[in-house]
């Protein structure tokens, strides 16, 4: 058993997911100071669920189970707001967390491992298609996206995950489970018409 590394948190009321994308504005000091910290360190923090508290202010309890955050790009708003935008790494799950003198949550995290490779099952191929119109639409940054990838079990989970208009706590649920094709069976079950139960999060 690998022992647990020391990862700050910021905690939000949204999931980020491995791969996607994510607009960050930063103005409260503890944060502010999280950045610069990253930028000379070369460090990383992660982004988690809040399950009870705000986004300011006091602390908020987060969810076990994240996503390592990397910044892409930064720029400073009209109002001056630090605005960031993050990319999705890796997944962790939070054995313990602690709070700074700042109110910055910190936690002890175990790495997840990384995705397989694995194809689409033949069962999950509407996913793949289903995706592939989302992404036409879509444009952007996933303009001229690839067969090869429409057809990787984790990257089309992560994707449909990210783009449909699901609850945030079943973007967790998602996070928590390691193997894709489990994830594409979840997904298979909450599209007909997203109104599913939802487990309690860890």
């Amino acid at each position: 058993m690998m022992l647990p590394q020391t990862l700050p948190l910021f905690p939000l009321h949204a999931v980020l997911l491995p791969g996607a994308a994510l607009g960050l504005r930063v103005f409260e000091a503890r944060y502010l100071d999280l950045v610069r910290e990253c930028g000379r360190s070369g460090g990383s923090f992660g982004i988690c669920l809040i399950l009870q508290g705000k986004e300011v202010g006091a602390p908020a309890v987060p969810a076990a189970w994240g996503v390592e955050a990397q910044i892409e790009d930064f720029d400073v708003g009209a109002d001056g707001v630090l605005v960031l935008r993050l990319r999705g790494g890796r997944r962790f799950h939070a054995t313990g967390t602690r709070v700074r003198d700042n109110g910055l949550v910190v936690a002890e995290v175990h790495w997840c491992d990384r995705d397989s490779d694995d194809e689409l099952r033949p069962e999950h191929g509407l996913l793949g298609t289903l995706l592939e119109h989302i992404l036409e639409q879509a444009g952007g940054q996933f303009t001229g996206i690839g067969p090869a990838q429409l057809d990787q079990a984790a990257w089309v989970g992560w994707r449909l995950a990210e783009l449909l208009p699901l609850a945030e706590q079943q973007r967790l649920q998602l996070l928590q489970e390691h193997d894709p094709h489990q994830r594409l069976d979840r997904l298979l079950e909450w599209i007909p018409g997203f109104d599913v139960p939802i487990e309690e999060p860890l």
